[in-house]
């Protein structure tokens, strides 16, 4: 055990410093093996494999939200007795790494990675990736992630690289791996391909460019529409409809290409909408992909105007060698001069790079796809049949529009940092090699001048195998047998289309099997105002922070209640301290329990109730076993958490505790025992169901109670147990419960001083007479009543506060606590008051004009502070009646 539990353990529960405890802990916690996965072969396997966060920095909100949900699942089964493994990992993150690590390399040192050559950068990457692994590393510890660190992977380790080539090579030998031509989007900065869902789409406000096309003849001229002037260099024709009235004389006449004075032919395609915009579409094949597609159709040429960093080519003529937007700029300058082109104000969607924000240019270019359509189909119906699940059910539209919506997948990416593309060249025969392991020959012709393909596999490639990769697929391993499928993926609803769709049909080719049956989806972690936290904003939180600040008890108590799955939360710093508040009370009041129950033995079965409120609290202990037990098991984490904080807070620390104090310290000797016995079982049960959330601060607790076993991490989670239930119970102390606040409240209303000792009278009906006398210790400790009396027939105090409750009167007498002269000069002053209010607001109400115009709900609002304040001067002049 810790150095810091063992100085505990000799001296109590003492300051709670969280910092300490926690590093603590978790040290202990791994040292011992009590996150090791495998140890008992009978147990029923419970499987999750961590969303591998990128090694790209630092984990942030989203992760520990992430992180702690998954922990939760994973202590709550092994509580419950499974063989529960959480396998934990980081993903090498292509175009993300390389970039920081650019980046870096050219602010300290000025240098490019082309400068340093291929080799000695990727050991720069390697350097990179080993720092922030350990890093993020040490961040899962601090969350408290009980994850499973023997089985620790990293998307490019030898296990997983090889299952990578082993998926490429099967694809490509099953058909659904191809090379070839196609529009792909090219982001100029990055310089790399992109997949479609690497694109983000933004609406702006820009240009339509209306472009005059001469007729060859010179009989004319044909009017195309265009937002990318800059590609015009790119087209081999304008395209018409064939239906198109306007245009149907013109089909296989030639056009002159301004600037440039190429000729192109005038096409009938029925791609082309003559609605929009002027009916006649310059085609683009190398531009843009509906145009390749009519490229395609009719053989035309493609001819690409663009370099890879996005400056314009030799076939721009006099603009060539210029970046795309300035050559923009110049173009419709020089078209203006000519008096070829008008512009119109529009409103479209723009592509931009996911990563780095740049404007994507649609480019065609050799790549590397995947045939999508034989996949997405049994992906789409494992879901529709229910094999696997996502909560909130409303996901599975989004991952079904995707899939129903396809495109081939362009795997290939221009980077040095990644898997790269197990395809090797044939100098000699010009012909590809696909193989697992490096060739020495050509495989067609055994020539041994081949080299490997420069480029690398898009991420979410080797991502895509993680749920059975990490489990030491291909090879048929013991815990691949074991652990997969997995039992839950937790994720957040953003990445649906890049990974959670691509894990699905990979699992289902290569293994015949579901990847994980549930699927929840939480939303994302923004900031008080609701906004994305991002670097621009300046608005970033580091969870590390807040758990040095708190702890990581708060900031995962906070995380898990913050919103319901699929909801996005908004993060206050508020609701972390409300959080830690529970924690300290979780603190002092097993400080409390632990002052005053020396000597018990451990408590494993609920002791016998000898008491009113032992029967209240196990009821209640016993509602909450259930409630929590289900919401937990239901993925409902936010309302099982609220539960809990009711329960610790409200029945065991505001009220049986306080009750218990009666029976310790004003009760006989017999009454101790049992209630010390009580006080044990129920802070025990209390801390097992917190043990998910509030993982730290229980251990720590559970470590000092008398208990069986060597940590709460493994023991056994609360059953119920239906003869704690206790209806008849639970009412009559509620009724006790109502006396006590309705003397509380009327000693508030009174201004009685809490430290003063009062009288009080009970009434209650006939059928709760022996009740309320029984509670009258718990009464009067509760209430800090010199004296309680109860009867049926009892007569009220002559100077008294009445309050009304279920089954009885209570009379707080006001003898010698109130000065009546002075209490009804206070009570004209508060008369006063409210006359004033009645009057400004029957004068206001009263007002036609502002009953006319003003909002209904402003009137309303009024209305109701009205009646309130005229409720309020009506109890003011009955007790200013009863003081005469």
């Amino acid at each position: 055990m810790s150095q810091t539990t063992e100085r505990q353990e000799a001296g109590g529960l003492g300051t709670y410093d969280a910092a300490t405890l926690e590093t603590g802990l978790y040290e202990w916690w791994v040292e011992e093996g009590f996150f090791r996965a495998g140890q008992d072969p009978g147990k029923k396997p419970f499987t999750i494999v961590m969303p591998p966060p990128n090694v790209t920095g630092v984990l942030h909100l989203g992760h520990a939200l992430d992180s702690t949900i998954q922990d939760l699942l994973i202590r709550f089964k092994r509580m419950q007795g499974y063989d529960a493994l959480w396998v934990p990992g980081t993903d090498h993150a292509g175009i993300a790494t390389q970039t920081r690590v650019e980046a870096k390399l050219m602010e300290e040192s000025g240098t490019t990675r082309h400068d340093l050559g291929r080799e000695k950068f990727i050991e720069r990457v390697w350097s990179w990736k080993e720092e922030y692994a350990a890093v993020i590393r040490a961040q899962i510890r601090r969350v408290g992630a009980s994850v499973d660190w023997s089985r620790e992977r990293f998307t490019m380790d030898e296990g997983l690289s090889g299952a990578v080539r082993e998926v490429f090579v099967r694809l490509y030998e099953d058909g659904l791996i191809y090379r070839g031509n196609y529009i792909i989007n090219w982001c100029p900065r990055c310089g790399t391909a992109l997949s479609d869902i690497e694109v983000e789409y933004k609406e702006q406000h820009s240009v339509i460019y209306e472009i005059s096309y001469p007729l060859v003849s010179g009989e004319g001229s044909l009017t195309v529409a265009t937002t990318r002037p800059e590609t015009m260099f790119g087209d081999v024709a304008v395209a018409v409809h064939p239906d198109d009235e306007r245009y149907k004389h013109l089909v296989g006449s030639t056009l002159r290409l301004p600037l440039v004075e190429r000729a192109i032919p005038v096409i009938a395609d029925e791609y082309v909408e003559p609605e929009f915009g002027t009916g006649a579409v310059k085609i683009t094949p190398a531009h843009d992909p509906n145009d390749f597609a009519v490229g395609q159709r009719h053989r035309l040429p493609s001819v690409n105007v663009m370099e890879k960093d996005g400056t314009l080519n030799h076939h721009a003529g006099e603009f060539a060698g210029m970046d795309r937007f300035a050559a923009r700029k110049a173009v419709i300058k020089a078209l203006q001069e000519r008096g070829l082109i008008r512009e119109q104000p529009h409103l479209h969607a723009v592509g931009h790079c996911e990563r780095c924000g740049t404007v994507v240019e649609p480019w065609l270019s050799t790549q590397w796809f995947v045939k999508m359509q034989p996949l997405a189909a049994p992906a789409l119906n494992i879901v529709q049949d229910g094999v696997t699940r996502f909560v909130p059910e409303r996901f599975a539209k989004t991952y079904q529009h995707w899939l129903e919506n396809i495109r081939d997948w362009c795997i290939s990416r221009q980077l040095w940092w990644g898997h790269r593309i197990p395809a090797w060249y044939c100098d000699d025969c010009g012909a590809t090699t696909v193989a697992r392991e490096a060739p020495a020959t050509c495989s067609h012709c055994g020539g041994t001048r081949i080299h490997q393909d420069e480029d690398v596999l898009d991420t979410w490639f080797s991502s895509a195998l993680w749920p059975f990769s990490t489990m030491g697929w291909p090879q048929d391993s013991e815990d691949f047998r074991r652990y997969f499928p997995t039992s839950v993926l937790s994720t957040g609803f953003d990445i649906i289309y890049f990974w959670v769709a691509r894990m699905i049909f990979s699992s289902l080719y290569f293994t015949g099997r579901e990847p994980f049956q549930d699927v929840l989806i939480h939303g994302l972690v923004r900031d008080a105002e609701g906004r994305k936290f991002s670097k621009s904003l300046g608005n970033g939180v580091d969870p590390m922070d807040v758990i040095d600040k708190y702890s990581a008890d708060a900031l995962r108590y906070m995380l898990v209640t913050g919103a319901t799955m699929g909801q996005d939360m908004r993060f206050y710093m508020e609701r972390v301290e409300a959080a830690q508040s529970l924690v300290t009370k979780i603190w002092n009041a097993a400080k409390f329990v632990l002052m005053n129950a020396g000597g018990v033995e451990p408590v494993t079965d609920a002791p016998k109730p000898q008491r009113l409120a032992d029967r209240y609290i196990l009821h209640r202990l016993e509602e909450t076993v259930t409630r929590v037990t289900t919401g937990f098991a239901d993925y409902q984490f936010a309302e099982a958490g609220k539960e809990l904080y009711e329960f610790f807070w409200n029945d065991f620390c505001d009220w049986y505790i306080e009750l218990a104090k009666v029976a310790l310290y004003e009760g006989d000797e017999a009454e101790k025992p049992p209630t010390q016995a009580m006080l044990v079982y129920v802070l025990d049960q209390a801390l097992r169901l917190l043990h998910p959330l509030m993982p730290f601060v229980t251990e720590a607790i559970w470590q000092q109670l008398p208990h069986v076993g060597r940590t709460i991490t493994l023991a056994a989670w609360p059953t119920t147990d239906p003869a704690r239930l206790d209806p008849a119970g639970y009412h009559e102390m509620a009724l006790v419960m109502d006396a006590i606040r309705a003397v509380r409240n009327l000693r508030h209303e009174a201004n009685v001083n809490p430290g003063k000792k009062v009288a009080v009278v009970l009434k209650p009906d006939p059928a709760h007479e022996a009740l309320m006398t029984t509670a009258i210790p718990s009464l009067r400790r509760l209430c800090n009543a010199a004296s309680v009396t109860v009867g049926a027939d009892v007569a009220p105090p002559q100077e008294r506060m009445t309050s009304v409750i279920a089954g009885a009167e209570v009379y707080l007498s006001l003898a010698g606590l109130v000065d009546t002269e002075a209490e009804h000069e206070r009570l004209q002053k508060e008369k006063s008051d409210l006359d004033g209010e009645v009057a400004r607001l029957l004068k206001k109400l009263d007002n036609p004009s502002f009953v006319a115009k003003a909002p209904a709900e402003i009137v309303a609002k009024e209305r109701e502070k009205l009646a309130l304040y005229e409720e309020r001067r009506a109890k003011v002049l009955a007790e200013m009646a009863r003081l005469l």
